[in-house]
C-alpha cells in the first residue's frame, strides 16, 4: 500500500497576487498612464512579469493598454471603488480614530465640516478632564478663525497668509485665535480624489493646552488624519510626509490685541 503525503498549499497564487497589487499600486493620482519601464521602476518587477501579470489585469478590466502601449487603470477599479465608498459610514471611520487621539492627549477631538462661510462641528470625542473646552455636535463656528476653521478655508483654495503656509504643512495651530480662552491644532482629512472631507482638531482650554503641547501633539494629529485619508481611500502620503516633519517648531496663530 502506497501513502501520498498531501503537498502544503502552494504559495504561487499568492505572490502572483501579491505582485498584481504591486502594479496597480504603482499607479498615483497625478498618473494618467504609465509605460512598461515606469511600471518596472516603480514595482522593481521584471517586464516579462509585469507583461504576463498585465494580462491578467487587462482581462478582469482592472488595467486598460493604452494605443501607443502605455497602461492606465481600468473601468473595474472605478466600480470597485464606488462599492468602497458605499459601504464606507464616515462615523466608523471617524470615531474610532477620533477616539485614540483623545485617549493619547487627554484633550477634546473634533470633525469639522465646511457649511458655505461658516464650519459645522459633525462629530465630538469630549476630554477626560473636568474642565474642558465645550462645543456640541451640530454648533456652527466662524470659518475663518480657529484653526479647523482656517484648515477648512485653506484647502478651499483662501488665498494669502497664513492659508500658503497652511497648505504647505497640512495643519494649523492656533492659540486664542477665535476664543481668547481656547487653543487647539488641527489637519486636513481627504477623501477619493483628494477631495477635502473635513477637518480633524485637538483643542483645549489655553490654560492647559499651551503652545508647547500643541507642537507635541502635531505628529499624532497628522498621523490620524492620514490613517482617516487612507481609510476613505485616499493617499495619504503628503500627510504621511508631514508628520514626519512634525517635530520642527511650526507657527502658531495668536489673537492679535
Amino acid at each position: 500500500m502506497t501513502v501520498t503525503q498531501s503537498k502544503p498549499a502552494s504559495t504561487a497564487g499568492v505572490a502572483a497576487l501579491d505582485r498584481a497589487i504591486a502594479i496597480l499600486d504603482a499607479f498615483a493620482t497625478a498618473d494618467r498612464s504609465l509605460s512598461l519601464a515606469e511600471i518596472a521602476a516603480r514595482t522593481g518587477l521584471y517586464k516579462s512579469t509585469i507583461l504576463r501579470l498585465a494580462n491578467s489585469l487587462l482581462r478582469g478590466q482592472l488595467l486598460e493598454r493604452l494605443d501607443d502601449g502605455r497602461y492606465r487603470v481600468g473601468p473595474a477599479t472605478f466600480r470597485l471603488g464606488a462599492l468602497y465608498q458605499r459601504s464606507v459610514v464616515a462615523i466608523d471611520i471617524l470615531l474610532p480614530i477620533m477616539r485614540d487621539l483623545a485617549e493619547r492627549s487627554w484633550e477634546s477631538v473634533a470633525f469639522y465640516v465646511r457649511s458655505g462661510d461658516v464650519r459645522t462641528c459633525l462629530y465630538r470625542v469630549e476630554s477626560k478632564h473636568p474642565i474642558r473646552y465645550t462645543i456640541r455636535e451640530g454648533d456652527v463656528l466662524p470659518l475663518l478663525a480657529g484653526s479647523g476653521g482656517r484648515v477648512l478655508a485653506a484647502f478651499s483654495g483662501q488665498q494669502d497668509e497664513p492659508y500658503e503656509t497652511i497648505r504647505k504643512t497640512y495643519h494649523c495651530l492656533s492659540v486664542g485665535d477665535r476664543d481668547p480662552e481656547t487653543a487647539g491644532v488641527s489637519a486636513p482629512v481627504f477623501g477619493p480624489g483628494h477631495t477635502l472631507l473635513g477637518a480633524l482638531t485637538l483643542s483645549g482650554p489655553s490654560t492647559r493646552v499651551d503652545a508647547a503641547f500643541l507642537q507635541r501633539m502635531k505628529k499624532p494629529l497628522l498621523e490620524a488624519a492620514a490613517r482617516a485619508t487612507r481609510a476613505f481611500g485616499e493617499d495619504a502620503s503628503m500627510l504621511e510626509q508631514a508628520a514626519r516633519k512634525a517635530e520642527v517648531e511650526g507657527p502658531v496663530l495668536k489673537r492679535k490685541a
